[in-house]
């Protein structure tokens, strides 16, 4: 009987310690997913680089002690999604040409990623709804009726690591199926909220149109309409719907002449004139000078 209190007083300072531990974890999960932040305003794509692994590792240790923090999960995914585009699949594309071993094991790796960044996304949108993944597997827009205008971002992170993970996985008929999926997410997105991240929904879907089932039209001109949303959403700003446009709807069309003006215009872009986007600026036209060097290779010259 005269251990109790003592018992007792201990087993308060081990909930007491819990407890801490859980605030200290969610409010250093909450600063870490707005990390990205301060990452989209550097000039330095070299240092994100390098500091961007650390990051992440840091978010799955977060998410390891609280596995149900919201922001966190979407940071995450985000997080795995930019940098397997930036500085893994890029990297493959570039590469390719001299060292196709490389640029294979590159790829394969970014779609490790891809996979980490969708399922963290997913984990997300499950938090409220449970067994969200089986109902998005059979029955995907009808799985997505309850997701709301905040939830954007994980539906918009979502797709865009689900589509690139299909995108390299031409050979895998498995993911590729998954394809359906991805439309409903991106669609969704946009139904909530088109003007999302300044346009990033329709810099997407400049790209999705042309493989999109059964859509309505031409699909070089849905892609062209989205092309002018996003130039607008972002002020003239972003180089993506330029870069994008080029690679994807000029090349399909082989209009070298729309290919390089749209890729010089990228390229006359200033990063510092919207900081916010600084980053991702730099990141695109890295792929705009690659892009042009590669002309020659992409364009098939007609004979007279």
């Amino acid at each position: 009987m005269i251990f109790r209190p003592a018992l007792l007083a201990l087993a308060l300072f081990a909930l007491a310690g819990c407890s801490v531990k859980k605030i200290a974890v969610n409010k250093l999960g909450s600063a870490l997913a707005g990390s990205g932040t301060t990452f989209a305003f550097d000039d330095d794509p070299d240092l994100i680089r390098d500091a961007v692994p650390f990051s992440l590792k840091l978010m799955e240790s977060l998410l390891a002690e609280n596995p149900r923090h919201h922001d966190l999960l979407v940071a995450a995914c985000s997080g795995f999604t930019q940098y397997a585009y930036a500085f893994v699949q890029e990297d493959a594309d570039e590469v390719e040409s001299q060292d196709l071993e490389r640029a294979t094991v590159l790829r394969s790796r970014a779609r490790r990623l891809y996979t980490r960044a969708r399922n963290y996304c997913l984990q997300s949108l499950a938090l409220k709804r449970p067994a969200f993944e089986q109902a998005l597997r059979s029955d995907p827009r009808g799985a997505l009726r309850t997701v709301a205008k905040r939830d954007v971002a994980a539906l918009y992170w979502t797709a865009a690591s689900w589509g690139a993970l299909i995108a390299l996985s031409k050979d895998k008929p498995e993911v590729v199926a998954d394809q359906p999926i991805v439309e409903a997410l991106i669609d969704r997105a946009l139904e909530l909220d088109e003007s999302f991240d300044q346009g990033a929904i329709h810099n997407f879907l400049i790209t999705y149109e042309p493989a999109r089932p059964g859509g309505k039209g031409d699909p070089a001109e849905r892609s062209r309409q989205h092309f002018e949303r996003a130039a607008a959403l972002s002020h003239g700003h972003d180089a993506g719907p330029l870069v994008i446009f080029a690679e994807v709807i000029c090349v399909q069309e082989q209009d070298r002449r729309g290919f390089e003006d749209l890729l010089k215009r990228a390229l006359a872009i200033d990063p510092d004139a919207a900081p916010e986007r600084k980053l991702a600026n730099l990141v695109m036209l890295r792929r705009a000078r690659w892009l042009l060097s590669r002309a020659d290779e992409l364009f098939v010259e007609k004979e007279p």
